[in-house]
């Protein structure tokens, strides 16, 4: 591999871990849990990779803001019953263990929270591989380029040093915000053509694909 950048985050859900339809499935029970009408399987696949209660109020604008610490709990309840299932993306520990061997620093940064962060990197195993994280309770919300700034000064890496992949135009942006390179991940939550719309260096349909471009371009 090259060395174009040293520092490549990863964004989780849907980038690194087949969760997106665990999400959805999710928002939608916690929903009818609270006796109101779920969002489209498009609204709530939209708002993955934001905080929790970002995510909810842009899913159900229209709740009361006393209700979603209610719809919040549902939620995790729905999604805990079944985060022990979900699965890495075929080739993601193959391609994590690649960029670590050839030297690059490794990041998270996510809309989950640290203790959920924490429990996916226990579940998956991959928590040693990754030399820092940055959750949605700990810094604003994408697409703010907070995690991204705090991860650079961390490392003392520049942005122009410094890589964004992920499954969302909230990666995206909160790149674009950061004055860092971004790559798309078609396979995850937003289609596409909308991630392509935001003009990431490449955009990537499956693992395979996404480790070639970085053979190459990295």
């Amino acid at each position: 591999m090259g060395k174009r950048f040293e520092l490549i985050v990863f964004d989780w859900d849907g980038t690194l871990m087949d969760s997106t339809g665990a999400i959805v499935a999710s928002i939608k029970a916690a929903a009818r849990d609270l006796g109101i009408p779920p969002p489209s399987d498009e609204r709530a696949s939209h708002i993955i990779g934001l905080g929790l209660i970002d995510a909810l109020r842009h899913a159900l604008p229209d709740l009361p803001t006393e209700r979603y610490h209610d719809l919040a709990e549902r939620y995790r309840h729905h999604y805990l019953s079944r985060d022990q299932d979900l699965l890495l993306f075929d080739g993601a520990v193959e391609l994590i263990d690649e960029l670590a061997r050839a030297g690059y620093r490794l990041a998270v940064a996510t809309g989950k929270s640290r203790k959920g962060l924490d429990r996916a990197f226990e579940v998956s195993g991959l928590g040693p591989r990754f030399h820092a994280s940055r959750c949605a309770d700990e810094c604003q919300s994408k697409p703010h380029p907070q995690m991204l700034e705090e991860l650079m000064a961390e490392f003392g890496v520049e942005p122009d040093a410094t890589l964004m992949i992920g499954d969302t135009t909230h990666d995206l942006l909160m790149a674009r915000n950061a004055g860092v390179a971004a790559l798309g991940v078609a396979y995850g939550a937003h289609p596409r053509e909308t991630l392509e719309a935001e003009s990431p260096l490449y955009c990537a349909v499956d693992v395979a694909q996404l480790a070639a471009w970085l053979r190459q371009q990295g």
